[in-house]
């Protein structure tokens, strides 16, 4: 990071009230050391910590890095990338320095994995009340990887994947991966919110359609799916031979008042037995760099077939961390949730109080705001330069316009909506796993931006 970016970006924040850190920083038995040589507190009275700014400049982020590489030192505060800015927690910092102590790093044995799978089942059992045979589960270095591979298994290259969009984006490269074309339905927005469009989503369920790709909770529009939705949606995969693969990754990040279902809890054994279920807990602790996810199902004869493809490339600190964050973290993850809704509703009032032009999705779990700009997208120029450059080879749409206009104008950087699939090109979204006060310092700085058209 170049001096300039740094004492622009420090300028910026510290203009605002916040404490900025320069980047890169040492940790301490208390703490972690804060620019000025102050420390920051694993505790406040007792709590967690979630209100200091950590800052990420320096460490190779690609939430923050990344971002500055590409817009230079115009990029204040990176809002777009999913993972959040909270201090891994101590326990899972301690569980990874006592294993760098044993200074040996061969290859880890099946051995290895029996604590690991067992801390899983475990937390399963604990917080949702499902019961899964640890040795069913099989580890996977992301979530990505069960993915593809179940794709690859149950699939054929030119075959389609059914997807409901706005849908995460990052769906797009597994059906890259896999050689596989995307069948989008779109789901309908209507009152501030998103509900399946069931006619359209069955019509879709053609020949050529094998699998499924669901997202629960809904990444970006932040739905937690029904009990009552859930097996609707296994119920008409099951009758069109369609294998459901459910992505549960952000499950333990569910706002008070509603409640995730696992598709595996569903009470119907045929439509269970019809899915394949990958999540992970690195989303939940911001660990995904550690590599670690799972995926299982009931079904021996879908486990049998996906596994064919299914390499599993683990790092023992990964393990390490992971195991530590399931063994240790329900305590830290209550306190979190609380957290986060406050910052939902944070963006919810403020939105409504200051952006009225701004829609805004009342998301329901995720640390994951997705907001609508239709008008400000018009006003600002980016709709226009989208259509008279819509002939181009690789054309940008006007949400990728958008971006740039937003960086340019606020410092803030949002993800390109398009990127979500059908529905996605007139929005952003924001991560709002950050402190309140850099919430705050995003919300003001776009809201200059919003107003300047």
């Amino acid at each position: 990071m170049s001096a300039s970016i740094g004492l622009n970006r420090r300028k910026f924040l510290k203009g605002a009230g916040m404490t900025a850190l320069a980047g890169a920083v040492g940790t301490g038995a208390a703490g972690t050391a804060l620019a000025d040589g102050k420390e920051m507190p694993y505790r406040v009275n007792g709590k967690y910590d979630f209100d200091t700014v950590y800052d990420r400049v320096g460490s190779g982020s690609v939430k923050f890095d990344s971002q500055i590489a590409k817009y230079g030192n115009k990029v204040k505060i990176g809002m777009g990338i999913a993972d959040t800015d909270f201090r891994t927690p101590a326990f899972i910092r301690d569980a990874m320095m006592e294993r760098l102590e044993h200074e040996n790093w061969g290859y880890l044995g099946a051995e290895a994995y029996v604590e690991f799978r067992e801390t899983i089942a475990e937390w399963n059992h604990e917080r949702y009340g499902l019961t899964v045979d640890p040795t069913t589960l099989q580890i996977a270095t992301g979530v990505h990887p069960g993915l593809i591979s179940s794709i690859r298994a149950l699939g054929t290259p030119g075959s389609k994947v059914l997807l409901m969009t706005p849908t995460y984006n990052g769906f797009y490269s597994d059906l890259r991966a896999t050689q596989t074309l995307k069948n989008e339905s779109e789901m309908i927005y209507e009152n501030g919110a998103y509900t399946v469009d069931w006619d359209d989503l069955e019509a879709r369920m053609t020949p050529d359609t094998q699998t499924m790709l669901l997202c629960n909770p809904q990444n970006p529009t932040g739905n937690v799916w029904s009990e009552k939705d859930l097996l609707r949606i296994g119920e008409l995969c099951l009758k069109h031979q369609v294998v459901v693969l459910s992505d549960e990754i952000h499950m333990d990040l569910v706002r008070p008042g509603h409640k995730i279902t696992p598709f595996a809890s569903l009470p119907d054994k045929d439509i269970v037995n019809n899915s394949l279920s990958f999540r992970a807990i690195t989303k939940t602790f911001s660990i995904p760099a550690s590599k670690n996810a799972y995926w299982f199902s009931t079904n021996p004869v879908l486990e049998a077939r996906v596994k064919k493809y299914h390499q599993a490339g683990i790092n023992t600190l990964g393990v390490v961390a992971n195991t530590a964050a399931y063994k240790h973290g329900a305590g830290w993850v209550d306190e979190l949730l609380v957290y986060l809704d406050g910052n939902h509703r944070y963006v919810e009032d403020y939105i409504k109080e200051n952006m009225p032009e701004v829609g805004y999705t009342k998301s329901q779990g995720t640390f994951l705001s997705w907001l609508h700009f239709d008008n400000v997208m018009e006003k600002s120029g980016a709709v226009e330069k989208a259509a008279a450059n819509k002939n181009m080879a690789q054309p940008r749409s006007a949400s990728d316009y958008f971006e740039d206009w937003l960086v340019e104008k606020s410092g803030i950087q949002l993800n390109d909506g398009r990127g979500y699939g059908k529905g996605g090109a007139r929005c952003m979204r924001m991560n709002i796993g950050c402190a309140r006060s850099t919430l705050k310092v995003a919300l003001d700085s776009i809201k200059g931006a919003v107003k300047s058209v």
